[in-house]
């Protein structure tokens, strides 16, 4: 008898801790009943961050998309992290404004053709640029600035935020900050976090570094300069999700964008939006 209830032990043990290993993370969740934000990484694929906070909580910004001409959903404690220090997405609601942000991790030979556009059709754009594409492409630098365009900090080395030490975080504005106040004279007001990453303690550093954050609420995959699209997907993406107050994120990389941008320009303002000046959203902000 005793060893028949050794054997059925043997069995019977291992299978009640498996099936106890499998419940936990069904009795974890079921205690969550405050839901999970859903949020889109730029390209309609939605994406779940949780509903908890705490200082060192890492959020990674992203949105979905909505449809004829609705705002897009946004994660509920992302953005409510963001206005707490002064941080923007999108600008007034009911306001038909558009604003124009290119993100310049490196030069692939297209943002002269977009200044030209810019130029041409008299819209101010901030450019968010990283201390490599100041140091590699300065002479593109210095055009943005000459023609009224604002240069958005990206930080130095483009290392996720949230990773960093307060110290390094500092560190990261800082060196492309002075760079850039010794050639110009004058501050950055915006900063974008590399790849959308952040947490609390970083926006409140670059806050009380005199740094509006700057999201986006709308974007798509137009980063991936080797597979182009075409300029008319370009043109599409972006007419049809256009919103009031919308804050475009586009890829200075894609050709696309550099092809399409003048149809895009005036076909926004045929659908009746104007192009806001982003120094408006400093302003609103702070």
């Amino acid at each position: 008898m005793k060893l028949k209830i050794s054997k059925w032990l043997y069995v019977a043990v291992p299978m009640i801790l498996v099936l106890v290993l499998l419940a936990y993370p069904v009795f974890m969740s079921a205690g969550n009943k405050g839901g999970a934000d859903l949020t889109d990484v730029g390209d309609g694929e939605s994406i779940l961050t949780s509903d908890k906070v705490s200082a060192s909580a890492k959020y990674a910004w992203g949105i979905k998309r909505g449809s004829n001409g609705s705002l897009p959903e946004v994660g509920s404690k992302e953005s409510a992290l963001l206005k707490k220090y002064g941080g923007c997405y999108l600008g007034k609601e009911g306001e038909k404004k558009i604003y124009l942000t290119f993100d310049e991790g490196y030069e692939n030979g297209y943002t002269g053709q977009i200044l030209a556009t810019l130029e041409k059709t008299g819209v101010k754009a901030v450019f968010f640029i990283t201390g490599d594409y100041y140091d590699r492409s300065n002479d593109l630098v210095v055009k943005m600035v000459n023609e009224g365009h604002y240069v958005g900090n990206h930080t130095e080395g483009h290392y996720s935020l949230p990773t960093l030490t307060e110290e390094k975080i500092k560190t990261e504005f800082e060196i492309l900050e002075n760079k850039y106040y010794e050639q110009f004279g004058q501050h950055m007001k915006f900063m974008r976090p590399p790849m959308g990453e952040f947490d609390e303690k970083s926006l409140k550093i670059s806050a009380d570094m005199g740094y509006t954050c700057m999201m986006w609420s709308f974007a798509y995959k137009d980063w991936v300069a080797d597979k182009p699209n075409g300029a008319d997907y370009a043109h599409k993406m972006v007419m049809e999700n256009l919103h009031d107050g919308a804050i475009l994120l586009l890829h200075a990389v894609s050709p696309d964008n550099a092809e399409a941008l003048e149809k895009i320009i005036t076909d926004v303002r045929a659908a009746g939006y104007e192009f806001g000046d982003p120094a408006e959203l400093a302003i609103a902000a702070n």
